[in-house]
């Protein structure tokens, strides 16, 4: 589809709203928004949403609608206070017989830690523009495809363009350890006909994504002086069959019921142990250790289910070893429990994405499977269902000196901003 008159105005208003974008996008990579402390960057957005004219309410992650929804994931830290921004602009349409289709962007605000820091050429929340790339945590995932997705509004009106249907921009946190934060923004009314969110997978369309989960091991031992470590139970060995075990249930979750999505994909159910701690003393026998570990599965197997086999895997494990047998570890599950997904290029809000991608690249958008989960399963699994993924290239995402290539920011921008014209449709 080429792109007429007026699709040429918006798309280069948007090209003349790059300085913009780029700027914002730094102010939000300079917020070190970690979990538990995102008031800084939320703080930024919402005097963005109101330097554009846009009205934005705070939405609680810790009400009861979403405590309450099938989908609420549990987590160990604190929610009360917590909040995100969501902005709505409503059609300016006089005959009101003639709508559009509503959309909606979500984009979150929450990072991972930078730790070391020894590993980062810079402060990781200081950023850098270097050689066409923005270099900081975050600037990749996702806050690069925030401004970019706010400015795609902005540009319609920069333009000087109106849309028929209603148009939801959602800034939200928790995305990277729970996703109650889209849930919230969900159980709260906020939906649409089509979702898009800028994760930083470049300008492709994501049509599946693997499940994930988090859980906890506790393992309990025996102090004891070194002089005689015979004579205690040491809790940081003992996690170590445990932890076996768990890499064959891996190895067996990559060669059962493989999805066709994921069928010639070398490896994409990953287990990855991620915090370990144990001990409290060089010479004493360790009393106590813990794993915190995250594992995906494959769409069509439940939350529940996958629980099941991490119970009865560790229970087998613990069974090979007299002092586990007779003091079982407790595992406990917490933080993501997102189900993945697969569905089809053929939705119309993917093929009109894919008409907006080729109209300015001139071929079609390359097809993305995921192997990890994103806040497409709020969207998927508990509203209209018809979401996907497209962003800017990013590298780095949660490691060291994390970078995003600039032009692809402006380029995701444009897209989005097609794509409200056709998608929402013009007003005359």
């Amino acid at each position: 589809m080429t792109i007429n008159s007026r699709e040429e105005h918006i798309v280069n208003a948007t090209t003349g709203l790059s300085d913009q974008i780029l700027d914002f996008t730094c102010r939000l990579v300079a917020e070190p928004s970690t979990v538990g402390n995102e008031k800084g960057v939320l703080k930024v957005v919402e005097e963005e949403f109101r330097k554009l004219s846009m009205t934005s309410q705070r939405i609680s992650i810790d009400n009861e609608s979403v405590i309450n929804h099938p989908g609420y994931a549990s987590t160990p830290w604190e929610a009360e206070g917590r909040y995100n921004l969501v902005a709505t602009r409503q059609p300016e349409v006089a005959d009101t017989k003639v709508v559009g289709r509503s959309a909606l962007f979500n984009g979150h605000l929450d990072v991972v830690s930078p730790e070391p820091l020894s590993l980062w050429d810079r402060n990781p929340f200081s950023p850098l523009v270097r050689d066409g790339w923005l270099y900081g945590r975050g600037a990749g995932d996702m806050k690069s495809g925030v401004a970019a997705m706010i400015y795609a509004v902005h540009a319609i009106n920069a333009a000087g363009f109106s849309l028929r249907a209603p148009v939801t921009l959602e800034t939200v946190i928790e995305e990277e350890c729970s996703g109650n934060g889209a849930l919230a923004c969900l159980a709260a009314g906020h939906d649409a006909d089509a979702v898009l969110i800028p994760e930083p997978f470049g300008p492709t369309i994501l049509t599946a994504q693997l499940g994930v989960l988090w859980f906890k091991v506790e393992v309990a031992g025996v102090p004891s002086h070194v002089l005689d470590t015979q004579a205690g139970a040491n809790a940081i060995e003992k996690c170590w069959p445990l932890i076996n075990a768990l890499r064959s249930l891996e190895e067996e979750l990559n060669e059962l019921d493989v999805p066709a999505a994921y069928q010639g994909m070398p490896h994409p159910i990953n287990l990855n142990v991620g915090i370990v701690r144990g001990g409290d003393w060089p010479s004493t026998v360790p009393a106590a250790a813990e794993f915190h570990a995250r594992l995906a599965f494959f769409p069509g197997m439940d939350y529940e289910t996958i629980c099941h086999r991490i119970k009865t895997t560790l229970c087998e494990a613990a069974k090979q070893d007299p002092w586990l047998a007779a003091n079982s570890p407790i595992v406990s599950f917490y933080g993501f429990r997102s189900q993945g997904h697969s569905i089809s290029r053929e939705l119309p809000g993917l093929q009109t994405l894919n008409d907006c991608h080729k109209s300015l690249k001139g071929s079609d958008a390359s097809s993305y499977i995921a192997c990890c989960t994103t806040d497409l399963r709020a969207f998927i699994h508990y509203g209209r269902g018809q979401a996907t993924c497209y962003g800017p290239i990013a590298e780095a995402i949660h490691a060291a000196n994390e970078r995003v290539h600039i032009e692809s920011i402006i380029d995701t921008a444009k897209t989005y901003a097609l794509f409200l014209s056709r998608w929402c449709g013009l007003a005359e």
